[in-house]
């Protein structure tokens, strides 16, 4: 059996798990996600926990796994999860436009971006964006996204990078003439 396949899932007041014809749903005050389990995966919800199972001894990642999908969709109804990316570059930055949001970052033209439903963007300052909302791998999805209109590049680290991301930096060609 997976180790983190068998801890149950702790369900907090006012979230409900429920499993129908194959398929999770998990409701809570940030809002309700849904996913379709796999064939070798079962969850029973007993009191105040749930707990994942699987058919046979064979399957011990898929029982981590979605031991571990459904942590995250009770965290994300619960508390939600967020994204924090930098924008550096002279001249570059964001601004939001009713629901979306628009980035400039050298190009010729602003790139207009809309997220999906359940993802908010927000702007704290024109060189910073949030990413939140409660699916976790939709958030991370959105802020990827974003990251990939202009990616930080190694010379002077300019473009969207994420918060605590470490760009290496590579010498230009000054630092080749000197030999």
């Amino acid at each position: 059996m997976s180790r983190i396949g068998k801890k149950p899932v702790r369900i907090p007041k006012g979230v409900t798990v429920q499993v129908a014809d194959r398929n999770l749903k998990v409701k809570g005050p940030k809002g309700e996600l849904s996913a379709k389990l796999h064939d070798a995966v079962t969850v029973e919800v007993k009191g105040e926990e749930a707990v994942v199972s699987v058919r046979g001894n064979s399957f011990d990642a898929i029982h981590g796994l979605w031991r571990a999908l459904l942590n995250n969709m009770v965290t994300g109804v619960v508390s939600g999860f967020e994204k924090k990316l930098e924008i550096v570059g002279v001249g570059y930055r964001a601004e939001m436009k009713g629901s979306n949001i628009q980035l400039i970052l050298g190009f010729s033209h602003p790139i207009l971006f809309r997220p999906p439903q359940g993802v908010k963007i927000e702007t704290p300052s024109p060189t910073n964006i949030v990413v939140s909302g409660p699916d976790r791998q939709l958030v991370g999805q959105i802020a990827a996204k974003l990251r990939g209109f202009r990616p930080p590049e190694p010379y002077k680290g300019k473009g969207v990078k994420y918060e605590n991301e470490f760009i290496r930096r590579k010498a230009g060609k000054a630092a080749a003439a000197g030999k």
